[in-house]
């Protein structure tokens, strides 16, 4: 049995949206009629998935292309400011990117790995959540973080990927708690497991 949606006028920022997950996201989100946000550090893969997107939308919306790197606060603000200044509203927020480096602890760079993937998969996190409050507040609107089975399941050479994804979760808990009842802000996570796209090369 097939599901449809329909998000038709609503605006969704996606980020890690240039490939795997988040990719798959912006298509359906695309598909069910909304506006598109999409943004990653490659550009052409950004204006890829943008095109595709516009081709599965029922109206043929263009997808707003934003290339960043969400570890770079500025790029975070140009993100949130391009989404607002173009649509003048922001409804979902869906924190996707999220990347892993395999390193032991005894690694001499464990330590540098360990800041990267916390500033990508954690820090980026809490940072837009902070600066889309007001936007989301205003549309009753919706952030849905992507975690992982990596937050209550240990990997070996991955500890600080496991830690961010469950810091990452108790995050989405909290923000539950304090944006519900405060601003109407929904606040879910999805946890899944290993999905067949290209951050899994860093396993290969």
């Amino acid at each position: 049995m097939s599901v449809s949606y329909d998000f038709t006028g609503k605006v969704v920022l996606i980020t890690g949206s240039s490939s795997g997950i988040g990719e798959g996201i912006a298509l359906l989100f695309a598909k069910s009629g909304a506006n598109v946000v999409i943004t990653g550090r490659n550009g052409d893969r950004v204006t890829k998935v943008a095109k595709q997107c516009k081709d599965v939308s029922p109206k043929q919306l263009p997808a707003l292309e934003v290339v960043g790197d969400l570890t770079n606060d500025e790029d975070c603000n140009r993100l949130i400011e391009t989404t607002v200044q173009t649509y003048g509203k922001i409804d979902i927020l869906v924190n996707n990117a999220g990347i892993d480096k395999l390193a032991n602890i005894t690694d001499d760079g464990y330590y540098e790995n360990f800041q990267t993937i916390i500033q990508t998969n954690l820090y980026s996190v809490v940072y837009l959540t902070h600066k889309c409050v007001p936007y989301l507040a205003k549309t009753g609107g919706n952030i849905i973080n992507i975690s992982d089975i990596g937050s209550e399941i240990m990997f070996s050479d991955s500890s600080a990927y496991c830690m961010s994804k469950a810091g990452l979760d108790m995050f989405t808990k909290c923000m539950a708690a304090e944006l519900g009842p405060k601003h109407h802000i929904r606040v879910n996570s999805v946890n899944p497991g290993a999905v067949n796209s290209n951050f899994l090369t860093i396993w290969v």
